[in-house]
C-alpha cells in the first residue's frame, strides 16, 4: 500500500493526471465536438427550462462556458472533466468519513478507473456526465443526514437532488433508494431522524425543479414522452426477458476491468456479508437498489435500457467493494494492484487516441468549423444582416449555431414560432436537400448530405 504520509500527493497526482489526459487528448485529436455536446450547445443557444429530449441543466452548464470561452472545443472537454473530477473528490471525501482511513478512501476512487464510464466516455459532455457530481454529493449528504440529523445537510441535499433531476430524470432512481433508506432507518433501525427535516429536503428539491415542471406543463410533457419512446419495446412478452438479460450481461462486461482490479487487490475471497452492518445497509440502498430498480423497470415494461444511462450508478462501487473486502486486502498484492491500475489508467486514453487518429468516420471528424465558414461566406455574399436563427436537427443546425460568428439561436422547427421572428433576423434552414431546394424562397446551397436555405436582408 502507499504510505499514509504520501497519500495526498498521489491523490492530487491522480486527479490532475486524469483531468489533463482526458482534456488534452480529445482536444488535440478531434476535429469536432461529440454529438451530445453539440446538442447541449444547441439548446444553450436559446435557453429554456427544458428541451425536447432532456431537462435543462446540461445546457445551462455548456452555455455558461460558451459565454466565457466561445467556440473553443477544449473548453467543453475541460468542462466534462471538471464534472468527473468533482465527483471523484466527493467520493473520496465521503470515503474518508465512511472508513476513517485515507488508504481505503484512495482505493475507492482508484477502482473507478476500471469502469469506462469514468474515463473513455467522459470527453462527451452530456446529461449523463452532468449528473455525476450531484449523484455523489447526494449520497454524501444522505450519509451526513443519517449520522448527524442536521437541518443544514437536509437543505443542501434538497438542492443537490433538484439539480440532479434537472440533469436527467433517471436521477429519480437514486431518490427512490434514498427514500427507502430513510424509511428503513426510521422504522427498522429506530434512528432519531426528524420527519420535518426529510420534508425540508423534498420541499427544497421541489422548489429547485419547479420551473422545469411548469415548462413541462406548457410543453405537453414532451421530454417525458421522448424518454418513454426511447425505452419502449415492440410489446412482445420476450422483450420483458431479453432486454433485462442483455442489460445485465452488458453491465457485467463493462465491469470486467473493475473486477480484475479487485482480483489483484484481494488475498482471498472469503466474505461474510453482515446485513446488520450499518455501512452495508447504507451502500445497498444508495448503490445497489437504484441498479435493481433499473433491472425491474426493464422486466416490468420490457424497456430497452441504454448502456450509457448507467454512467452515475457505479460511482460508489469502489466504496462498496472496499467495505466488503477490506479485511482481505493484502499488502503483498498492492504492487500488482497498482500495476493493473496503471495499465488501465493509460490503456483507456491510449485506445481513445488510437481510435481518434485511425478512424476517419466518427462524428468527431465532422468538419463543422469549415462548413460554418463556407456558409458564412455565402451569406456575406448575399445578405447584409447577421444570421440570428438556424433551424434543423441538433447535429447539422447545432453545429452551425456553435461555429458561426454571430452565435445564432438553434430551433428544431418553426412551428408556432414564425410570428416571434423579427423581420430583420437572418434565418438558415438545414435539412433534406431535395425538399429544401424546391421550397426555399431565398438562397439555396448544398454541402452533402445537407441542404441549406438562407433567408436574409439584401
Amino acid at each position: 500500500m502507499i504510505t499514509k504520509k504520501n497519500i495526498n500527493r498521489y491523490y492530487f497526482l491522480f486527479l490532475t493526471s486524469h483531468f489533463l489526459l482526458w482534456t488534452l487528448i480529445p482536444s488535440l485529436t478531434n476535429v469536432n465536438l461529440p454529438l451530445d455536446t453539440i446538442e447541449a450547445l444547441a439548446w444553450g443557444s436559446d435557453l429554456a427550462w427544458g428541451f425536447n429530449k432532456h431537462p435543462p441543466f446540461s445546457a445551462f452548464a455548456v452555455e455558461a462556458f460558451y459565454k466565457i470561452f466561445g467556440s473553443q472545443d477544449w473548453a467543453y472537454y475541460c468542462l466534462s472533466q471538471l464534472f468527473v473530477v468533482c465527483a471523484f473528490i466527493l467520493v473520496f471525501n465521503f470515503s474518508l468519513e465512511f472508513f476513517k482511513d485515507i488508504n481505503l478512501a484512495f482505493l475507492s476512487i482508484l477502482l473507478l478507473e476500471g469502469i469506462f464510464f469514468y474515463n473513455y466516455t467522459t470527453p462527451e459532455f452530456n446529461v449523463n456526465i452532468s449528473q455525476l457530481p450531484f449523484w455523489a454529493l447526494s449520497i454524501f449528504l444522505v450519509w451526513r443526514c443519517i449520522q448527524n440529523d442536521n437541518i443544514k445537510d437536509y437543505f443542501f441535499l434538497g438542492i443537490s437532488i433538484g439539480l440532479g433531476i434537472l440533469s436527467k430524470y433517471l436521477f429519480i432512481y437514486l431518490v427512490i433508494g434514498i427514500k427507502l433508506l430513510f424509511l428503513y432507518e426510521i422504522i427498522k433501525n429506530k434512528k432519531k431522524i426528524k420527519l420535518q427535516n426529510i420534508f425540508i429536503t423534498g420541499l427544497v428539491s421541489l422548489i429547485v425543479v419547479s420551473p422545469h415542471l411548469f415548462w413541462l406543463i406548457d410543453n405537453n410533457f414532451s421530454t417525458i414522452t421522448y424518454g418513454l419512446k426511447r425505452t419502449q419495446s415492440e410489446g412482445s412478452l420476450k422483450d420483458h426477458i431479453i432486454f433485462p438479460l442483455i442489460f445485465v450481461f452488458k453491465q457485467l462486461g463493462i465491469l470486467l476491468p473493475f473486477f480484475l482490479m479487485v482480483y489483484f487487490l484481494i488475498n482471498k475471497f472469503k466474505v461474510k456479508l453482515n446485513f446488520k452492518n450499518e455501512k452495508i445497509i447504507f451502500l445497498s440502498f444508495t448503490t445497489l437498489v437504484p441498479i435493481l430498480l433499473i433491472i425491474l423497470t426493464s422486466l416490468l415494461i420490457g424497456a430497452n435500457i441504454r448502456t450509457m444511462w448507467m454512467t452515475p450508478f457505479y460511482l460508489f462501487f469502489g466504496v462498496l467493494i472496499v467495505e466488503i473486502f477490506k479485511k482481505n486486502f493484502s499488502k503483498s498484492n498492492s504492487r500488482k494492484f497498482f500495476l493493473v491500475f496503471l495499465i488501465f489508467f493509460f490503456l483507456s486514453p491510449s485506445t481513445y487516441l488510437a481510435v481518434s487518429l485511425t478512424n476517419d468516420y466518427k462524428r468527431t471528424d465532422y468538419p463543422g468549423k469549415e462548413i460554418a465558414r463556407l456558409v458564412q461566406n455565402r451569406w456575406d455574399d448575399n445578405f447584409i444582416n447577421e444570421i440570428r436563427v438556424v433551424v434543423g436537427d441538433e447535429w447539422y443546425a447545432g453545429n452551425l449555431s456553435y461555429h458561426l460568428i454571430s452565435r445564432p439561436k438553434w430551433i428544431i422547427d418553426l412551428k408556432g414560432k414564425i410570428l416571434n421572428l423579427n423581420s430583420d433576423e437572418g434565418v438558415i434552414y438545414t435539412g433534406n436537400p431535395k425538399i429544401l431546394k424546391k421550397i426555399c424562397p431565398g438562397v439555396y446551397g448544398t454541402i452533402k448530405p445537407v441542404g441549406y436555405c438562407m433567408i436574409g436582408k439584401r
